[in-house]
């Protein structure tokens, strides 16, 4: 495709994917990356129907299997955070509760940087770059179920040195 016939397939399907996505993650800045990424993965394909009414599904069954990878990266994150605050407050005083957000961020940081590299790794991309377990698999050669054990070890691993670091603070 050239500049401009991308740029008028562009003019013609970002609003109905953005708006799409935006329904699904209820987040501008998300569905607005959802909707680029759908778009450049179509553009980028080395095949491309022919028929406006094929393009019109794909790109939009595309966009919300997109989105819904997306929320659900964030539940992951979320219940992650949930879980690691969670601990964090039934074993920690009322004074180490009240940290600031950089202290326990440093701490969570420097506990990650603890681990061992296949723990380390896996939780770095996961949680850090938000990649989801086949991306890491295509990326390392690792299987995803090995990354999916190595992620929970990890994590396990990850909440055991911050809460003895926890009682050092």
């Amino acid at each position: 495709m050239t500049r401009k016939e991308i740029t008028s397939f562009y003019q013609a399907h970002s609003r109905r994917l953005y708006n799409i996505s935006y329904r699904i993650l209820l987040n501008a800045e998300d569905a607005e990356e959802v909707m680029h990424d759908t778009i450049l993965k179509y553009v980028t394909t080395p095949w491309q129907p022919m028929e406006d009414a094929q393009v019109s599904a794909w790109l939009a069954r595309t966009c919300i299997r997109a989105s819904i990878d997306r929320l659900r990266k964030h539940r992951h994150e979320a219940l992650f955070l949930e879980d690691l605050a969670r601990q964090s407050s039934v074993e920690t005083p009322q004074s180490e509760q009240e940290l600031p957000a950089e202290t326990a961020a440093s701490r969570v940081l420097a506990a990650l940087q603890q681990l061992p590299d296949p723990y380390r790794l896996v939780l770095t991309l996961v949680l850090v770059e938000g990649l989801d377990y086949e991306e890491i698999a295509g990326y390392t050669g690792i299987k995803p179920t090995t990354l999916r054990s190595h992620f929970m070890r990890g994590k396990q691993k990850l909440l055991a040195l911050l809460e003895k670091d926890g009682q050092s603070i």
